[in-house]
């Protein structure tokens, strides 16, 4: 049994926004350690990923979701699914906007659809203000008025950390009293071998350009610890034999890259020292066969 005090709150936080708005940085901001993985390119984030903020007052769990937007491919139905699933069973939404982009309009009338079907509170998080006059803050904060009952505005740099303990004070309120549901020294209920899955796979989305980071995806073969070693191997799926050759590179110049900054990454994670052996197999239209989604987490 978890000792709480009076009036504790904790409750589930769906963060849902359109591709690149910040969500996953946020999050990692939050918590300030790294569970989601996030780069410059839209549709970074595939899976739904739990991370915990324990506070004295209150136990928060948040979930990033991937970016909705109008979705074409087997893969993204798949993920636009995940993320309106995301948002029917929790307390409250964080709804993230970048306010330097122009690009979100389709994706956020989207959202705004989807939250009068909810009827849940939603927050609304205007992000990127570090890069935006306020004079041109404004009328979009009064803009936003109009879309929706928003339980309030918040304007925040997540990348920079200005306003997020602002928003975490707005988010305690709302959510109901309640004993804490993990233990305090959780902060995630995804897997060490997921992680390292993710960021294998950040590393191909910033290292690669073009259609590579979108056709890729990543599995875990082996994940053995021994002693104060740890060996993984890894495979990175492509859908041509073409792609094959950019992920290798030059001589092998890419993968190794991709491989030791990962390995960085994964000792940073773990507090071990990482043995990462990569492989770059070609499993076609892996992103148009549901057998092969299925097997790599989709």
């Amino acid at each position: 049994m978890m000792n709480n005090p009076e009036n504790f709150k904790c409750g589930f936080v769906a963060i849902i926004g359109a591709p690149n708005a910040g969500k996953s940085t946020l999050l990692n901001k939050i918590l300030g350690q790294k569970i989601a993985i996030t780069s410059k390119k839209p549709q970074t984030t595939r899976n739904k990923i739990l991370g915990i903020a324990n506070n004295p007052s209150s136990q928060i769990i948040f979930l990033d979701t991937p970016g909705i937007h109008k979705a074409t491919s087997l893969l993204n139905r798949k993920i636009v699914a995940q993320a309106v699933q995301a948002v029917k069973d929790v307390d409250l939404i964080i709804f993230m906007k970048d306010v330097c982009s122009k690009k979100n309009k389709e994706a956020e009338e989207m959202i705004t659809k989807q939250l009068f079907i909810e009827k849940k509170d939603v927050i609304l998080v205007l992000n990127k203000i570090d890069l935006i006059k306020k004079a041109d803050l404004l009328p979009v904060i009064e803009q936003s008025r109009e879309l929706f009952n928003f339980k309030t505005i918040i304007p925040v740099s997540a990348k920079k950390g200005l306003q997020i303990d602002e928003l975490l004070i707005e988010t305690e309120k709302i959510l109901p009293v309640g004993p804490q549901l993990f233990p305090k020294n959780v902060f995630t209920d995804v897997s060490e071998r997921f992680l390292v899955q993710e960021l294998i796979r950040e590393k191909i989305f910033r290292f690669t350009g073009m259609e590579i980071p979108y056709s890729t995806a990543v599995t875990i073969d082996e994940f053995n610890i021994k002693k104060k070693l740890i060996h993984i191997h890894a495979t990175i799926h492509v859908n041509r034999n073409s792609q094959k050759g950019i992920i290798l590179g030059k001589k092998g110049a890419m993968i190794r890259k991709i491989g030791e900054k990962a390995r960085i990454d994964i000792e940073t994670m773990t507090g071990s020292k990482i043995f990462l052996e990569l492989f770059v197999r070609v499993t076609k239209d892996w992103m148009r066969n549901e057998r092969h989604l299925s097997e790599f987490g989709y």
